[in-house]
């Protein structure tokens, strides 16, 4: 990364201190994450940025905050885990992401992989992820606003597809996007009863493997908000 994006990341840290994103990072550790790429990134991208001011003195503990709209932007862990979950067959040049939300996720995978396309139907929330991204200096990120149980066909297929929102099943549409080998880490199910699958393309199918409760607002469809 240049020297001018990580002063970028660094920026900010006046709302909070150096010291409680190391608590956060030995936290995410103690849990389990071991990936140190996506450790390191987790501790530079400011995240009291992606939240309102009134909220920005939370920014760094492990838990999920209004962002408007009726949306969240995700806990660490879960941000961390993901994108784990994504890159533990090796590096991506192109990613999909369904849900831009705060774009701390979308700032997080754009230092982790080659390009990131990411959807979002609420325009404003979009809107502002878009300004915090250009603020960092992360340019390898483009966005659509559209539904986001349709994926991106026209520049499909992708090597990863991330869903930041709970979908009731597992969209076609993303399946049919995804390239072989390719990974989709999605959380499933309604209401109480969420599970986090991690979907891998193979030769012959889908190989579906489930990984514990969660909880994600839900992805919405129909007329963009």
């Amino acid at each position: 990364m240049a020297r001018e994006q990580d002063d970028r990341l660094r920026s900010g840290i006046g709302m909070t201190s150096q010291r409680t994103r190391e608590r956060l990072i030995q936290r995410l550790y103690e849990e389990g994450l071991s990936n140190a790429n996506v450790l390191e990134v987790i501790r530079r991208t400011p995240r009291h940025l992606f939240v309102d001011e009134a909220l920005a003195h939370r920014a760094y503990e492990d838990t999920a905050l209004p962002i408007g709209h009726n949306q969240t932007i995700s806990q660490p862990y879960m941000v961390a885990r993901m994108s784990e979950l994504l890159l533990e067959a090796g590096p991506l040049d192109k990613v999909l992401e369904i849900g831009t939300g705060s774009g701390y996720q979308t700032a997080v995978l754009s230092q982790l992989v080659e390009r990131v396309f990411s959807v979002e139907r609420i325009k404003v929330l979009q809107d502002r992820a878009k300004e915090r991204l250009v603020e960092l200096n992360l340019r390898n990120v483009v966005f659509r606003w559209g539904d986001g149980w349709e994926g991106w066909p026209a520049l499909a297929p992708y090597n990863g597809i991330i869903v930041t929102a709970v979908a009731t099943d597992v969209p076609q549409a993303l399946l049919d996007q995804l390239a072989p080998g390719g990974r989709l880490v999605i959380p499933v199910g309604s209401g109480e009863v969420q599970q986090l699958m991690l979907i891998v393309r193979e030769e012959n199918g889908f190989s579906r493997h489930v990984l514990g409760a969660v909880r994600f607002v839900p992805l919405l469809n129909g007329p963009l908000a």
